[in-house]
């Protein structure tokens, strides 16, 4: 199947050092050129040596390496993680605090302006479903289950707005798969701020509206 000399077997020897140097670079180009603009031969030909078929051993496609260094953006800046055990906020202002630094992360912001046509891509979009639910849900359930205990919040819906908050944010946000222009996307931001102040959650303030904006303003106008 795979060749036992050369780069080949540097790549079995460590996989990880492989994989590492194969999301370096599809970061570095999924900035630079865009997620459409980027090919898997783009990638190979950054990779000093490494060859097609050690990229595809590792990842099936484009859209897995583009889930891949979505991941790995996340975990290295996890805004929840730096929240979660300061005992100066509350439950709220955990959630607000952990948004804020979301949004001032400008590589993760610049990575989800890319254009990515979600809905010709139905694997990454499983994907990207499936990561949220596995990795942003618990941390929403855990903050606004906080918040209802010290008094910062007061929801019945905890469960159901950690698991579908993430949705919101990351799918029904994305002009890519609900089109809409740079007001649009302010506005539907704003509705989901009334929504969630009306299920006993007053999530956005003033701070966090104009983080928003000033993301949606980078983004392609989709009019």
């Amino acid at each position: 199947m795979y060749k036992k000399g050369g780069q080949d077997m540097a790549r079995n020897k460590y996989p990880e050092v492989t994989v590492e140097k194969i999301l370096d670079a599809a970061q570095r180009l999924f900035l630079e050129k865009g997620y459409d603009n980027t090919t898997i031969q783009d990638i190979v030909n950054e990779l000093d040596g490494l060859s097609k078929g050690a990229v595809y051993h590792h990842f099936k496609s484009k859209e897995e390496i583009m889930d891949a260094v979505g991941d790995r953006m996340f975990s290295a800046n996890n805004p929840f993680e730096a929240v979660r055990n300061r005992s100066d906020l509350n439950g709220l202002q955990k959630l607000q605090e952990a948004i804020r630094l979301n949004q001032s992360d400008e590589a993760r912001t610049d990575m989800t302006i890319q254009s990515i046509p979600l809905t010709r891509n139905p694997r990454l979009l499983v994907e990207m479903i499936e990561s949220n639910r596995r990795i942003l849900t618990p941390y929403y359930q855990e903050l606004l289950e906080e918040g209802n205990r010290d008094g910062s919040l007061h929801t019945e819906y905890a469960k159901e707005l950690a698991e579908l908050m993430p949705l919101l944010t990351s799918l029904w946000l994305l002009p890519s798969v609900f089109p809409a222009d740079r007001e649009g996307m302010k506005h539907k931001f704003h509705f989901l701020g009334d929504m969630l102040e009306k299920m006993g959650v007053p999530l956005m303030d003033d701070s966090i509206y104009e983080l928003v904006e000033q993301f949606f303003e980078k983004m392609p106008d989709e009019s």
